[in-house]
């Protein structure tokens, strides 16, 4: 018998789930037939934008944004501008070049637009679960403290930065599906190390672990990005399981 926590793995795609999935199916047929690639942009987007504008309102700034004005040097609203708004602009720019590039090309769809399809799909899925169940995890008064190992957040530590990664990557394999698309190919690679090893997941993890204690043996048997089985941690003798 496998290891692999197959009841877990199952929970985290209800029926539900597999109708959005057989609506998304619908929306990228739609969208790249006609060869509005911007579709499928502004569905990922608009999502983004709703659950984040939904966590924040009534919360305050960033914590992240605090930290950086509060020891900026000389005017914060200047470097504000120059450190965070004008680097932003640059980076989505360069980021976004497949799109730019999969909006201007009009080829017959090949075999790469449909796996870039189906890559997307699943990072969108990925997301809108990772950040629901972390959502439902922060809403529970009970939950205080403690860390959330269950779900998509059973197989990687943030399934919504793996998520996002695919988004951009089928993105830019729709892309790549014209010639043009190939140059673009440093953009999705910048995109994934932007969230696994940039301004993601080692300033979102630098200092949860003071604020949840049992997070340094989440992180010890969990993965980083890549959806993986959990290890298992060997339990000192003598003590509980």
């Amino acid at each position: 018998m496998s290891d692999f926590p197959w009841g877990d793995f199952v929970a985290t795609l209800p029926l539900t789930l597999l109708a959005a999935v057989a609506v998304l199916a619908v929306a990228f047929v739609v969208a790249l037939q006609i060869h509005k690639h911007a579709v499928v942009d502004v569905v990922w987007g608009v999502r983004l934008g709703v659950h984040i504008a939904s966590r924040s309102i009534g919360k305050g700034e960033d914590p992240r944004y605090e930290t950086l004005l509060r020891n900026a040097p000389g005017n914060p609203h200047l470097f504000a501008l120059r450190r965070i708004y004008l680097t932003q602009a640059g980076s989505m720019w360069f980021i976004s070049l497949p799109i730019q590039v999969a909006n201007s090309e009009t080829p017959s769809l090949g075999i790469l637009a449909w796996i870039g399809a189906a890559v997307w799909a699943v990072g969108f899925i990925f997301e809108t679960v990772g950040d629901w169940q972390l959502s439902r995890f922060r809403n529970d008064p009970e939950t205080d403290g403690e860390v959330l190992d269950t779900g998509l957040w059973r197989f990687t530590r943030h399934p919504n930065y793996f998520g996002d990664a695919c988004v951009w990557w089928g993105l830019s394999l729709i892309a790549f599906d014209a010639w043009p698309g190939i140059v673009t190919i440093l953009s999705p690679i910048a995109m994934t190390w932007l969230l696994a090893n940039g301004t993601g997941k080692p300033l979102l993890e630098k200092d949860i672990g003071d604020r949840r204690p049992g997070y340094a043996d989440y992180v010890r048997r969990t993965s980083g990005f890549l959806p993986l089985p959990p290890k298992k941690l060997d339990t000192p003798r003598g003590s509980t399981p």
